[in-house]
């Protein structure tokens, strides 16, 4: 599907495709443009067959003729006739040259953020939204409160911005949105999700002043030469009003929490990622499904402010599914956002940064010696970690922590432990090394190539912007590797993952790293067969192996023969969990 097509005034507008029934066999239809044709049999088989059926196991592309799901799983993968010869009886859908793929499973997102978004102005440019300038910005607040008729003294959220992608090529000021909503306070998230902009009324709240101290890994923007704060808060400056927002937020939880799972769905996803999740929202995401509301499997990573409190919890329970949900393991953010620059990183940035004067690398966002002992922690305990690490700094912190905790433990370097960089965007070659000697799983974030291109040559030069997220090279090397979308901060589209992971197309169509360009099978292994693995799920999920559960995708075109500029363009035709149609897209 098209970019434009994923976007969130979808979500915000609610106008998701209708989601269809949850039949154990496909419903009987005649045959569409968008539709495989389907017959009802008297057993609880169904035979796919006459399509292009990718199994996904192995290095290279293997095809089956057919596919029988029965019972939740995949009891068969191989030719039609003996397919249609063993469940003479099962259901028959015939693909009509449809291609279907095990269902995509998310490496890296924020579904719990993604629900928070309907609760918000949307404030992302183009293609995402519609805000491209500064007076567009304030324009969409001031409707927003009209529009909601949100009172004086209540909280606006805003949610998208991206400096880089305005007119102005400058953040918004507390003095701008003042004027717009001199009356609320505000807080509005930029793109990276690593730093935001709140108004006079919001500093107030929050009670920052310009008495207030930048807090270590972070940053409170003064108007330039003076105390005066000009209302940016970057990194761990920003988590006041993060923390606040989500809960004057959290009833959208529940709200959107059906909403959510099938924006999800209808991106032909089955299992969803939620990063960093404080201890009340994985309680609610468990009751959620504890009352059979999970349609599709959420995987959640806890927080590491609560790392203490949830090893010495006995009734805390890692790495199982309890009625679709569990939590995986524990997220640490060790930097910023590149774009946003703060990411850290071993060389400076070749711009200017605002409030840096020199040797200007970005921002860790925890010390060396606090990273060290979370990793530690983790180790002793068996605990799965998944580290956000954009620049290289950062990588290294993470190198050097492991390397610290394996010796403190006296465990094996190389265990499997499936510890996870995520985004790892700009990793340089001996760092890729370093990962695969140590059993390291990097989770890459090729979308920046689209959305940040050009912005990443501009701040850090065509040698650093052309190897991130260094699919290719990886793959060489026989490293495991995920790529994501990291939604809030891009569309979770895995289609559109695909397509950027395989031509690294910016906004402006330059290539940004051409020999890192990934081959269509290598991009569709990142959410499948790899984003398995990175949950010890790989016995359950990621091929289309018999005894292996019945998620499933069907696409409108084949991901390995289309032409590669078009990978964005196929769209999601069924999603199939455990055997049951979760998402069929409307007949045209």
């Amino acid at each position: 599907m098209t970019i434009s097509t994923i976007i969130k005034p979808t979500l915000l507008s609610l106008g998701l495709a209708s989601i269809m029934g949850c039949a154990t066999s496909p419903t009987a239809t005649s045959a569409t443009a968008n539709q495989p044709t389907s017959q009802t049999g008297d057993s609880s088989a169904t035979v796919y067959y006459n399509g292009n059926i990718i199994t996904m196991e192995g290095d290279n592309p293997q095809m089956a003729e057919a596919l029988v799901t029965q019972a939740g799983k995949i009891a068969y993968v191989g030719t039609l006739d003996t397919a249609q010869s063993k469940y003479n009886n099962a259901a028959q859908v015939n693909l009509n040259d449809k291609t279907l793929l095990p269902g995509f499973i998310d490496p890296h997102s924020h579904f719990d953020m993604v629900s928070n978004t309907m609760g918000q102005v949307n404030l992302n440019p183009p293609p995402v939204g519609k805000v491209d300038s500064i007076d567009k910005m304030l324009a969409a607040l001031k409707a927003y409160k009209k529009d909601n008729n949100i009172a004086d003294g209540e909280w606006i959220y805003g949610w998208g911005y991206d400096e880089s992608q305005l007119t102005e090529q400058r953040h918004p000021t507390k003095g701008e949105i003042d004027k717009a909503l001199p009356n609320n306070p505000v807080y509005l998230q930029h793109t990276s999700g690593h730093m935001g902009v709140a108004n006079s009324k919001g500093l107030a709240a929050m009670e920052v002043t310009a008495d207030s101290k930048n807090p270590e890994g972070g940053n409170i923007a003064r108007v330039k030469g003076s105390s005066e704060l000009n209302g940016l808060v970057q990194e761990t400056a920003m988590y006041p009003f993060v923390r606040h927002m989500l809960e004057v937020l959290e009833p959208n939880q529940a709200k959107f929490f059906e909403k959510t799972q099938d924006y999800y769905a209808e991106n032909g996803l089955t299992t969803a990622h939620n990063g960093s999740t404080a201890r009340n929202t994985i309680e609610f995401f468990q009751k959620q499904a504890d009352a059979g509301k999970l349609k599709i499997d959420l995987v959640a990573l806890a927080g590491v402010s609560d790392l203490d409190e949830n090893l010495a919890d006995k009734d805390f329970v890692w790495k199982t599914y309890q009625n679709g949900f569990k939590v995986q393991g524990t997220k640490i953010v060790a930097d910023g956002s590149p774009q946003g620059k703060t990411a850290y990183f071993s060389q400076p940035y070749i711009t200017p940064v605002p409030d840096c004067e020199k040797d200007c690398r970005g921002l860790p966002s925890v010390s060396q010696d606090a990273l060290n002992e979370m990793f530690v922690k983790a180790y002793a305990r068996d605990n799965q970690l998944f580290i956000h690490n954009n620049g290289d700094g950062a990588t290294d912190m993470i190198i050097k922590a492991h390397e610290y905790a394996v010796k403190k433990t006296g465990q094996a370097a190389d265990k499997d432990r499936r510890t996870v960089p995520i985004h790892a965007q700009f990793a340089r070659p001996d760092q890729l090394q370093a990962f695969k000697k140590y059993n390291m799983m990097p989770s890459f974030f090729t979308n920046h190539t689209y959305f940040w291109g050009d912005v990443h040559v501009e701040n850090l030069g065509e040698k650093r912007a052309n190897f991130s997220s260094p699919i290719a090279t990886a793959d060489k090397m026989g490293l495991k590797y995920t790529n994501h979308s990291d939604d809030t901060v891009t569309p979770v589209d895995p289609l559109f993952t695909v397509w950027s992971a395989v031509n690294r197309t910016s906004r402006s169509g330059k290539i940004i790293g051409k020999d890192q360009r990934a081959s269509p099978y290598q991009a569709l292994k990142a959410i499948t067969t790899n984003a398995a693995y990175e949950y010890y799920e790989e016995d359950s999920k990621g091929t289309l192996t018999q005894g292996k559960l019945a998620d499933l995708v069907i696409l409108d075109a084949n991901p390995l023969t289309i032409a590669p500029n078009k990978l964005k363009d196929i769209n999601v035709v069924t999603t199939i969990k455990e055997g049951k149609t979760i998402y069929q897209r409307p007949a045209k």
